[in-house]
């Protein structure tokens, strides 16, 4: 017996950041922020502490949240809500399977023409009549081998399957939102850093080309100097496209183009303490697994369907009809009802049901199975979503590290090769490996954000509840509860 249909009725902040530098300038932070005006991506300005603190705190005020993004893809995904008018119409089985209940009634009618010649010796006689009849039927179950019965609850579990399906949908439509607000901003970051680069690259070929004017640098220091810059802007358009890239996705994602995007928010403050806690969280509540034990409760209901095929069927029938007979020499009205009650017993049918039910038992394992390869597959994407969120933090402390070693190096290369000790190219390797490291750091910090959120829908509550967004939430019982119970009527419940 099916164990687990239930009650149809039961319904830490990182901030990423960008980094700028001229040829005397060092390392500075500012918030990772996407601020496109007019559709164009402005570059970010280095600020003093105060000022940089001052604006950070109303650019937010004025800003997109990843919290309003993410609102925005709950209440407007297509893919949501492709999914939630699934479910709309696997609601509708249950009243199907209910009619299984109900009586059925029909109504009949009929009309005609009768021509009738008769020959005598001497004479013959024609007549015409106008036979017609109406009549109404109703036939009621009484008993179907519980065939009904199973059937409803198949489709009762079919309902609960398909809500955890839309929890799931929701759970993925929320990360990859995530997943592209961040990536609109870390690819806004890398942009700017790459702009900047090919700044300082343009002064260092400037700087270069005086030296060489003067007899301190050879023309070779020069031409790496070019070669510098020429890779710096091929370097620019690439970033250039990734953004394009990934605000067209977040368009898809979120259903409208990015203007002013604020730092992203860690989920981090919502997921449990420890690797073990997150796998059994992630075993008991997520809606994949939760939607496989369903699934075994539709197969195992899906047997006892077929099985009753087995058993006597008992049913009831009245019918009334009226039948006229009409002509120009006579009118004849006959009114006829009957009550009849009708057992069907099977006895042999070629062994076609023996078949059909064992090769639903065997679904119906098919399904039990599934439900452990859906628990591994949960746990497997636990441990991997940790391991990443774990990996990030280091990549995130190593980044820094480098990147102040990495200046460091640069404003030694720098005075070194003024006395020189020092050539252009080990110069302009230098700023390359303090760009590298930078673009490093804003790439691990979006990391960690986006892990954050891996986790949090690995172990199923990546969810507007949990968010706490600011948006109505949508409840799968209220179509339901409308259409249960409906006998007639084919519109649907907003009036289509």
């Amino acid at each position: 017996m099916p164990r687990f249909s239930r009650d149809l009725r039961a319904p830490s902040r990182i901030i990423p950041y960008a980094s700028h530098n001229r040829c005397d300038a060092g390392l500075h932070r500012v918030l990772l922020r996407y601020d496109a005006p007019s559709g164009k991506v402005s570059r970010a300005t280095l600020l003093a502490t105060f000022l940089m603190m001052t604006t950070a705190t109303f650019s937010q005020a004025h800003a997109e949240t990843m919290n309003g993004a993410l609102a925005k893809a709950y209440a407007g995904n297509p893919t949501l809500n492709v999914q939630r008018a699934s479910l709309r119409a696997t609601d509708e089985n249950v009243p199907q399977a209910l009619a299984g209940y109900r009586p059925t009634v029909n109504a009949s009618a009929s009309a005609s023409v009768a021509r009738t010649q008769t020959r005598y010796p001497g004479s013959r006689a024609t007549e015409t009549l106008y036979p017609s009849s109406f009549g109404i039927q109703i036939d009621q179950n009484i008993f179907d081998g519980n065939r009904t019965r199973s059937s409803v609850r198949a489709a009762e579990a079919q309902v609960l399957g398909g809500r955890e399906q839309l929890r799931n949908t929701e759970q993925t439509v929320l990360l990859d939102g995530a997943v592209a607000y961040m990536n609109v901003l870390r690819d806004t970051a890398v942009l700017n850093l790459q702009r900047n680069n090919v700044e300082v690259l343009v002064e260092q070929l400037r700087q270069t080309e005086d030296r060489f004017g003067v007899g301190e640098v050879t023309r070779t220091d020069v031409a790496q100097a070019e070669a510098s810059l020429a890779n710096s802007r091929a370097d620019e358009t690439v970033a250039e496209a990734n953004l394009r890239t990934s605000i067209a996705t977040y368009n898809q994602m979120i259903g409208e183009t990015p203007r002013k995007l604020g730092p992203g928010t860690s989920a981090e403050r919502h997921l449990p303490k420890t690797l073990e806690d997150a796998i059994r969280v992630g075993l008991a509540e997520h809606p994949a697994i939760i939607a496989a034990l369903h699934g075994v409760d539709v197969a195992e209901f899906q047997v006892k369907v077929v099985e009753s095929e087995l058993y006597p069927q008992l049913g009831v029938s009245a019918g009334v009809t009226r039948e006229f007979d009409s002509s120009y020499t006579r009118d004849r009205v006959v009114t006829s009802g009957v009550v009849q009650a009708q057992l069907r017993v099977p006895i042999y049918e070629g062994g076609l049901v023996y078949s059909k039910t064992r090769a639903a038992k065997e679904q119906a394992g098919q399904q039990r199975l599934q439900v452990d390869v859906t628990r591994d597959q949960v746990q497997q994407a636990v441990v991997s979503a940790w391991a990443n969120l774990e990996a990030s933090k280091q990549r995130i402390s190593a980044a820094q590290s480098a990147v102040k070693a990495n200046e460091i190096a640069l404003a030694g290369t720098r005075e070194e090769a003024k006395v020189g000790q020092r050539t252009t190219l080990d110069v302009l390797n230098a700023q390359q490996v303090l760009l590298s490291s930078r673009v490093s750091l804003v790439t691990a910090q979006r990391d960690r954000i986006v892990a954050s959120y891996e986790v949090l829908q690995a172990i199923g509550r990546l969810s507007a509840e949990m968010l706490s967004l600011k948006v109505a939430r949508y409840d799968a019982s209220t179509h339901f509860d409308q259409v249960k119970g409906k006998w007639v009527g084919t519109s649907t419940p907003d009036g289509r």
